[in-house]
């Protein structure tokens, strides 16, 4: 059985290829079937199947069929699996309403993929087919930045690519639907500016205003809202491994607002509202660049796309091999929040340093967004980035006390020792004064970083939902920056938290009823130690790490 399939091969002309079915692989998911075929003409037979085909309409006796799909890693022949018409509109209106489950990230996460479903692939014999990769290509963005995050973003069935004019300026008009048609080519912007990131796939079907592409998922992050553009070919680029098309974005179209696992589809004519950031960059107090972007509102995507453009800018301005220091500050505004989310965090480091800084700016926006409010949409982000050539951290070297026992009313010193780079010594001093009434036993003095108090601070809030907008914003707010040491007094008493304020050793009886109410939804944890204060000691535009504990004794 023949066919024919469409797609552009050069410019925005939609040419015809030839389609030789052999066969179809049956349950390769669940009601999921795909056909086997050979694929033959223009420049295939040198090509192979390439990347940016991926929703490339095949016909048999001028019915549309399918959508090419998938193909075989490193086959010497253009043979592709084409996914079934009929899978891909249940991409559509139907699932429209089922919501997408979104997991809780944690504010100490290292990974902003690990959430988003990885794609599957199917059997064939002893080998197996795989969605085409979707080229992702970046406008702007260092070859570093794009080295750094390729891992993650192969592992999602992506294929990072410098682009030379993905980013660039579209204009705001809306292009003519009827310039649209299955087989013409599509570049979903997820960012543009000054940087740019677009998707590109190939129109499917067109029923009236909704469209269908792609013959398999982007990121299968369901119900979403990425605007798209139709593309130009500018070239075909020949690969020992995988051919791919250049492709460039003209004009605007509508917006994808289902990307499920079998398709992408979305809305002719649709905008998509998008979010402004601006990331400006400074050497010590001296500006250096500020850019400007627009980036789609989506909680799995959104915090990802920042970290990358953060990534970029401290690697396009500042050394990323060597000695050096990072400060990000800003805000990051939802709608409907009580408060803007607010970033002061500072990293020192031999190497590394922008994958740290970016970190610290898309944490926080993936911990709010991905928190359940579905109320809470990601409205600006501003963030402004210091940059230093020097390593500016200091680390708790030891810590002691005037006295090693005390009486209550008493007050005790307390001494940390800091050290910092070529083993330069800080000494720095507090006072504390033990309660009138304290019981007698020991009492600990611990030093710690931001860090380790976050944790110990915020345990209870870490590991339990939030229950309100108002507490999750304050939570993150509440974070200690790490320019800070922070010294906890405390006793070896049972204590609990409630809701992430504590209740320091309770009486026998409410610690009993406390003891028999823990749970997430209650928000009661109990906790090893009971907190008696909490001093602060300033590290100035230092980076503070380590823990110290000293102990004395009151006696009555």
């Amino acid at each position: 059985m023949r066919g024919t399939g469409r797609t552009i091969f050069v410019g925005n002309r939609i040419d015809e290829f030839q389609v030789e079915i052999l066969g179809v692989l049956d349950n390769i998911g669940p009601k999921e079937s795909i056909i086997l075929a050979r694929l033959s003409g223009g420049p295939l037979e040198h090509t192979g199947v390439m990347q940016g085909m991926s929703g490339s309409p095949v016909y048999i006796d001028g019915k549309l069929v399918g959508a090419v799909a998938l193909a075989f890693p490193f086959a010497k022949d253009p043979i592709a699996g084409i996914r079934p018409i009929e899978d891909m509109v249940r991409a559509s209106p139907s699932l429209a309403s089922v919501p997408h489950q979104r997991p809780l990230a944690a504010l100490a996460d290292k990974d902003l993929t690990r959430f988003l479903p990885k794609p599957v692939s199917a059997a064939a014999g002893e080998d197996r087919m795989v969605d085409i990769a979707t080229p992702l290509s970046f406008g702007g963005f260092t070859r570093a930045t794009l080295d750094a995050f390729a891992p993650q973003l192969r592992a999602l069935g992506l294929e990072p690519r410098q682009s030379i004019g993905g980013g660039a300026k579209i204009d705001a008009a809306m292009g003519n639907p009827a310039d649209l048609k299955p087989g013409s080519m599509i570049s979903l912007q997820l960012m543009s500016g000054d940087y740019g990131v677009g998707a590109e796939g190939t129109v499917t079907h067109i029923d009236g205003t909704r469209v269908y592409a792609f013959g398999h998922r982007f990121l299968d992050v369901g119900a979403t809202a990425l605007p798209f553009a139709r593309a130009e070919v500018i070239a075909l680029m020949p690969n020992v491994n995988t051919s791919f098309k250049l492709s460039n974005a003209k004009e605007w179209m509508g917006t994808i607002n289902q990307d499920r696992n079998t398709a992408v589809a979305g809305e002719l004519g649709k905008r998509a509202p998008m979010v402004p950031i601006t990331v400006s960059i400074s050497r010590g107090s001296r500006p250096v660049e500020s850019y400007q972007m627009q980036m789609v509102s989506d909680p799995l995507l959104s915090p990802l796309l920042i970290q990358m453009a953060v990534y970029s800018v401290i690697d396009e301005t500042e050394r990323t091999v060597g000695a050096s220091s990072i400060r990000v500050t800003g805000e990051i505004e939802f709608q409907n929040a009580p408060a803007a989310v607010r970033i002061n965090n500072m990293f020192a480091a031999d190497n590394g340093s922008a994958m740290q800084g970016s970190l610290t700016a898309a944490i926080p926006v993936a911990y709010v967004l991905q928190s359940g409010f579905n109320s809470l949409q990601l409205k600006k982000v501003a963030l402004n980035i210091e940059a230093y050539d020097q390593k500016k951290q200091l680390s708790i070297d030891g810590i002691s006390v005037s006295r090693r026992s005390v009486r209550p009313g008493e007050k005790v010193r307390l001494n940390i020792l800091l050290t910092g780079e070529n083993g330069t010594e800080t000494s720095r001093s507090l006072e504390y004064q033990v309660p009138i009434g304290a019981e007698p036993g020991t009492l600990y003095f611990t030093v710690a970083d931001a860090n380790t108090t976050n944790l110990t601070d915020f345990r209870q809030i870490f590991t339990s939902t939030p229950h309100s907008p108002g507490q999750l914003i304050a939570t993150v707010n509440g974070l200690h920056p790490n320019t800070k040491a922070y010294v906890r007094v405390w006793r070896a008493d049972p204590a609990f938290q409630l809701e992430g304020s504590d209740l320091p050793d309770p009486p026998a009886s409410i610690a009993l009823i406390l003891a028999g109410s823990q749970s997430s939804l209650a928000g009661i944890t109990q906790t090893r130690n009971s907190k008696i204060g909490e001093m602060e000691l300033d590290g100035g535009d230092m980076v503070i790490s380590g823990v110290k504990t000293v102990q004395v004794e009151i006696k009555e």
